[in-house]
């Protein structure tokens, strides 16, 4: 399985809400004691995620190019999309702090997404979304997501970066059906 968060690099956006998948890769990484080093346009290690061999990766291309990292990923360590991808990002259409998994599907304007559907030619692949939230008022989305998250809504935010790691152990390790019943169906927004 090849598990992938998205953000963009540097010191300047690490705690941003567009870096929720990447915050998540990272912890999944320290949580299995896995090392992630530069290689194929990411950071990248292997390690178990319960009976399976997991590669993770977290791209050191900026969001809108992230299909380059992670076609560069899936060929180097001949991965299918299809069957053994991972695709962790933030969700502007979920509550801060929501997560929730999906296979295929719409890309919701998420550049970052749509970078991969154009480099590997498809939209079939596993998601974990980590909810971020939409701007209140009139701020710009690129605005929104490329702030720091701070004060009380860091809490929030924070626990989406954990249960989005817990997520991904869960889709692994239990398989797609149980992982969506449990992460799915818990405080449902149907706002969303």
């Amino acid at each position: 399985m090849i598990v992938v968060g998205l953000g963009n690099p540097g010191a300047r956006y690490r705690f941003t809400r567009h870096n929720a998948g990447a915050l998540t890769v990272d912890l999944l990484a320290r949580r299995l004691d896995v090392r992630l080093t530069p290689g194929h346009r990411s950071i990248v290690g292997s390690g178990r995620l319960g009976d399976h061999r997991a590669v993770l990766a977290v791209p050191q291309t900026y969001m809108n190019d992230s299909g380059a990292a992670v076609g560069a990923v899936l060929r180097y360590f001949h991965a299918d999309p299809v069957t053994q991808l991972v695709v962790v990002h933030d969700e502007l259409d979920l509550v801060l702090g929501r997560v929730q998994l999906k296979y295929g599907g719409g890309l919701a304007g998420h550049n970052g997404l749509r970078s991969i559907v154009a480099h590997i030619g498809t939209r079939d692949f596993w998601r974990v979304r980590i909810g971020i939230g939409r701007p209140a008022g009139r701020q710009a989305v690129v605005d929104w997501v490329l702030t720091e998250v701070r004060g009380p809504e860091r809490t929030s935010f924070d626990v989406g970066v954990e249960r989005g790691a817990d997520a991904v152990v869960d889709l692994v390790s239990l398989g797609p059906e149980r992982a969506m019943t449990t992460y799915n169906a818990r405080g449902v927004d149907r706002s969303a």
